[in-house]
């Protein structure tokens, strides 16, 4: 339930994503698993990906809509997003070994310019973890970022994807 609507969103923990973005996303996640190294500390496993949202309902983003109806933070869900066509991932970098996300510039779903990719108030450490995400989702998954949220990733094809909901999320 880590969200900013405190509430469960879902009635399931799976993800779902475009069968494209699923394959640029094991891509990454090979390249991270073989990271076994950086900025000094050592993880004998690698690094991963943790999901925290993929494909979203058109139905759930009319109700994140209703919480907070502010097109910088949540899309309209009249124009829809790329999580409603099934090619947005929301992820941070964790330690395989110990399942620890690494340190990143804010919490999941903070709506503030600290959340943002251009925001340099951060530790080095922070920054260097921030610019670790950007690159290997943009150049090894082929995802492109958004501007103010450091963990949003679309994947571009998905612009010309149907919006979808529950009842055709196989389709």
């Amino acid at each position: 339930m880590e969200n900013f609507t405190d509430t469960i969103l879902y009635p399931t923990d799976s993800c779902w994503l475009a069968y494209g973005a699923v394959q640029n996303l094991k891509l990454v996640e090979d390249s991270l698993n073989n990271i076994r190294e950086y900025q000094g500390k050592l993880y004998p496993k690698g690094l991963g990906l943790r999901i925290w949202d993929g494909f979203r309902p058109i139905s759930v983003q009319y109700k994140m809509w209703e919480i907070v109806p502010d097109s910088r933070y949540v899309a309209d869900p009249r124009k829809g997003s790329s999580h409603n066509r099934g090619g947005a991932v929301d992820v941070t970098l964790i330690d395989k070994a110990t399942g620890e996300e690494l340190p990143m510039p804010t919490g999941f779903d903070y709506f503030g310019e600290e959340a943002h990719h251009g925001f340099q108030g951060h530790s080095e450490e922070i920054l260097n973890n921030r610019e670790l995400l950007r690159s290997i989702m943009e150049n090894i998954g082929g995802f492109s970022l958004y501007e103010e949220e450091w963990w949003h990733y679309k994947f571009p094809p998905s612009d010309g994807y149907p919006l979808r909901d529950w009842e055709d999320k196989h389709h």
